[in-house]
């Protein structure tokens, strides 16, 4: 196919009138042609930038070079030694102000579509059966790994491509973490992609406990006492979700995003035969302008409802990807920008009935550098709705902190550790991803993980 060095080629979705009716995954990915054309793209730099903008810092021009070539096996053998993965972070990873942010193709023309062709590589190798490699001797010390999610999964992965023995501990019956209970099918499939991905780390030789959850079940001080753990890391994300706290929040049919796409994602509920009950409402409000907000928004849709995000400042600042909220659009969504609810109100039965928002103006930028929204007086107005779902961010669970002896954590809740290589106040315990940082994005928990795995080793060699 013809290639224009200037302009990525286009990848396959599913029509916006048809995927709004469905669960199936929305982009379609490259097939073989496809792909090798876009490689043809990468001008393979002597000084990669995209690189330096990977938080795993995959070789990417390698691994590119190698789709040119058609050597499918190659391009997964590259990308395997930086992550665990691929077909995930091909998926749902911001490539945009990554990777993809730093392409010097960009600079004059569209950046190399390097999130599609790590995406075709994971899932072409995937197809042809192949699996990571794993050729360290073991070194016989056993590390205790916390929540299943991309963290842990990299962190996990990593070490037992040291040599180390690893056991995952996840609080649910299924290991994933936010990749099966956060991410909707249409963006992530569950049985396709995530569980061949997780087999892939175990694979490794690293085992997964399921229904543990730790400072319940046992805690970080007995696995280290008494089952002979010379290191944790605690990579148990942020699952706490945050309320408004607005006038009428406790009525029925207000939900935490968080608590609608575990329903879902996790247990099914868009299923007609599915035992886990989800409302299907007729007109649904999301409050938020995050990537979670755009999920919880979309599989709404696709429950039958109408639905209006409401976002207290312009486009501009919405913090979704550029490309979810196409997408939302694309479906049908609106966008209520420079609105903010104010009151939710119940009927008789103490049911949703409606919800009052305000009009608001941009300010002075806040500490985060973003302008500060400011209401407009008297400019409240009301949307009838029967559902409303919160998207406005989560927290860590304080429960492992409050089990763990000498764990500091800071005013947010969120474990301290050292950036570089994820050491804690605790000797022997380390933690990265949204335990650490709050909610933040699949390939920084991976980066954390990584940063991490390189540390407990560090630490382990010099016992």
């Amino acid at each position: 196919m013809t290639v224009d060095m200037w302009k990525k080629v286009p990848v396959r979705e599913q029509d916006p009138k048809v995927r709004a009716t469905n669960f199936n995954e929305v982009c379609l990915g490259y097939n073989k042609e496809e792909a090798e054309a876009e490689a043809q793209r990468c001008l393979n730099c002597k000084n990669p930038f995209c690189v330096q903008g990977c938080p795993v810092s995959i070789n990417i021009p390698a691994f590119i070079q190698k789709v040119k070539e058609g050597d499918v096996p190659g391009a997964y053998e590259i990308i395997s030694q930086s992550s665990a993965l691929p077909a995930v972070c091909g998926r749902v990873c911001p490539q945009e102000s990554q990777c993809e942010g730093k392409c010097v193709r960009g600079m004059r023309g569209e950046a190399v579509s390097i999130g599609k062709l790590e995406r075709y590589v994971a899932d072409t190798a995937r197809e042809m059966g192949i699996k990571p490699a794993v050729t360290a001797e073991k070194k016989g010390k056993k590390v205790a790994v916390i929540g299943s999610g991309p963290a842990g999964l990299t962190c996990a992965g990593d070490l037992a491509r040291m040599g180390y023995d690893v056991t995952i501990f996840e609080a649910l019956h299924k290991a994933g973490g936010v990749l099966v209970y956060g991410i909707p099918e249409f963006r992530l499939p569950k049985d396709a992609v995530v569980e061949k991905e997780i087999e892939n780390v175990k694979a490794l030789g690293v085992k997964i406990e399921t229904d543990v959850v730790i400072g319940k079940s046992v805690t970080i001080d007995s696995l280290m006492k008494d089952e002979g753990y010379e290191a944790v890391f605690i990579g148990s994300g942020a699952g706490l979700p945050r309320f408004m706290h607005i006038p009428g929040e406790q009525a029925m049919g207000v939900f935490s995003a968080n608590e609608y796409l575990t329903r879902s994602n996790l247990m099914k509920a868009f299923r007609e035969d599915s035992r886990t009950p989800i409302m299907r409402a007729k007109k649904t409000v999301v409050v938020g302008g995050g990537n979670v907000a755009m999920d919880a928004a979309r599989t709404a849709l696709r429950l039958g409802s109408e639905v209006h995000i409401v976002y207290r400042r312009s486009e501009e600042e919405l913090p979704a990807r550029k490309e979810e909220v196409e997408h939302a659009k694309q479906e049908g969504i609106i966008f209520d920008l420079l609105t903010n609810p104010v009151e939710i109100h119940a009927d008789e039965n103490g049911w949703v009935k409606g919800i009052t928002c305000i009009r608001m103006e941009l300010g002075e930028p806040d500490a985060s550098g973003r302008r500060s929204p400011i209401p407009v007086e008297g400019s409240e107005f009301y949307i009838e709705c029967d559902a409303v779902i919160m998207s406005l961010g989560t927290s860590p669970n304080p429960l492992i902190s409050s089990t763990t002896e000498g764990l500091d954590i800071n005013r947010r809740k969120c474990i301290v550790a050292d950036e570089e290589n994820g050491q804690t106040s605790k000797q022997g315990v380390f933690a990265g991803g949204d335990a650490v940082t709050g909610a933040a994005t699949v390939i920084l928990a991976m980066g954390a993980g990584k940063a991490a795995a390189k540390g407990i080793d560090e630490y382990l060699s010099n016992l």
